[in-house]
């Protein structure tokens, strides 16, 4: 068949793209309208850049979706799109390609907390005397989301010794052996020493963990975020922090990405803060491309591609 791909990625990507047994058309699409490429392509391969960030609140073109039959999002969450992104015919996303790095990340952040051997290094005779430290065996790590990278930071939890309790808005059961699935996302929050956020990002999940379900947490509790800066409510994280009613917090993701200059987050002393990187993109490129190939084999057979993004939920 012949097919036009119109793709954000970066060229060596494309090149491996126009190898496929399809032979395939690849052109760029522009970077500071990459919508635009609907009038002549029928998928396009988009990335969360500044362009459709920035046309979040805007009208959707007259051009839209225009010849599109596919929209492959290389992120997880289409949160960064405008929602008439999703009036394209299909809109699949990368579920899935980036949770076990991010996985990596959130157990990181957990042995930083829970060890913190900075604190314990010493540098002279003098200083050399008994440090403890804390556990993460038999501590409970609260899940809040439990999808794809839920069950891969659960699975890497239960390994090392410690409870997980879990949320989720669809009531699934578990595929992962071990994983206490609660009905009551305060129960989660208040059984947790380390809170992992890693729900989706939507109009009915912003600001979601508040004050007041805050207010349930252990003081000692350690929160993790890196879903979306959206789902966490700075102003009342901060005043956790600053009242004894959380230990810490490690943020690889705020909202606005980055927060602007002097905000109290940069250098608040109980916070971790990275830029976003958690899902180490560059490395697991050859997993997206797979996963690209796979579903432009499935389209050329007529077949719907994986991880469909729903519109009426935004995920």
């Amino acid at each position: 068949m012949s097919l036009i791909i119109a793709s954000q990625f970066e060229d060596s990507f494309n090149t491996e793209l126009r190898g496929h047994p399809l032979r395939p058309t690849v052109i760029g699409a522009t970077e500071d309208r990459p919508w635009e490429a609907a009038t002549e392509a029928d998928v396009l391969l988009v990335r969360p850049s500044p362009a459709w960030r920035e046309s979040r609140q805007s009208v959707r073109p007259a051009s839209w979706p225009g010849k599109l039959k596919w929209v492959y999002s290389g992120s997880v969450g289409v949160d960064v799109y405008p929602p008439w992104l999703l009036d394209a015919p299909l809109v699949s996303c990368g579920r899935g390609i980036a949770s076990e790095e991010i996985a990596d990340y959130v157990i990181a952040a957990i042995y930083a907390q829970a060890k913190n051997l900075d604190a314990a290094r010493v540098t002279s005779p003098d200083a050399w005397q008994f440090t403890a430290t804390g556990r993460v065996v038999g501590s409970t790590v609260g899940i809040v989301g439990f999808g794809s990278i839920g069950e891969a930071v659960a699975r890497r939890t239960l390994a090392l010794g410690a409870r997980v309790t879990a949320v989720r808005r669809r009531k699934l059961p578990s595929a992962v052996d071990g994983v206490e699935l609660l009905d009551d996302l305060t129960a989660v929050i208040a059984s947790a020493d380390h809170l992992v956020l890693a729900l989706p990002s939507t109009p009915e999940t912003r600001n979601l963990i508040d004050a007041r379900l805050l207010a349930h947490a252990r003081p000692t509790a350690h929160v993790v975020n890196i879903a979306r800066g959206a789902v966490l409510d700075h102003n009342a994280l901060i005043d956790a922090l600053d009242g004894g009613r959380l230990a810490f917090a490690t943020l690889d993701v705020t909202e606005p990405e980055p927060l602007p200059a002097g905000h109290p987050l940069w250098t608040h002393p109980l916070v971790r803060l990275t830029p976003h990187i958690s899902s180490n993109y560059t490395v697991v490129r050859a997993h997206m491309y797979d996963r690209v190939a796979a579903n432009l084999d499935r389209f050329a057979r007529g077949l719907a591609p994986a991880d469909i993004v729903d519109a009426a939920t935004g995920y």
